[in-house]
């Protein structure tokens, strides 16, 4: 006899341990954010700063998949910090644009160990780690473009 509510069972969900390993790792992140006084999506918000230097509000939130009900107390934030500044489109008002100040910049040089120092709390092989990394993009790829009405 099969159960019916065998989809039910928290241990046949593939979004909880998703849920779970996410918070945790996040957790694990809070000690080495907190030096820095930034929370992990400020961080990883830097991260992308530190990459582009400057990228409209539209681009940093697909690059983070944040809506901008989000990003915009994110930026407030990081404006505050010095971090970050943000100034309107001459040609278009709606249009904001994000760019990394100096003092932000500078956050990048006591960033840099985070990713070695939290790599060492995970202990996870570099080629499993590598195989989690791909299948998790494959996982956002196909629900973004299924949220976004475009199904495969």
């Amino acid at each position: 006899m099969t159960d019916k509510y065998a989809a039910l069972k928290l241990e046949n969900q593939l979004c909880f341990p998703l849920y779970a390993c996410s918070k945790e790792i996040v957790k694990a992140y809070k000690p080495y954010l907190d030096e820095l006084d930034l929370t992990y999506t400020q961080y990883i918000t830097m991260m992308v700063m530190w990459e582009h230097k400057e990228l409209r509000v539209k681009e940093v939130g697909e690059k983070l998949f944040l809506d901008s009900s989000t990003l915009t107390p994110l930026f407030k934030k990081l404006e505050e910090k010095g971090y970050i500044e943000r100034r309107r489109s001459a040609t278009d008002e709606r249009d904001v644009f994000i760019t990394i100040t100096e003092a932000g910049e500078a956050l990048k040089e006591k960033a840099v160990a985070i990713p070695e120092r939290l790599a060492s709390c995970v202990k996870l092989e570099p080629q499993k780690a590598a195989e989690l990394y791909q299948t998790l993009y494959e996982i956002i790829g196909t629900l973004t473009r299924k949220n976004n009405g475009k199904n495969e």
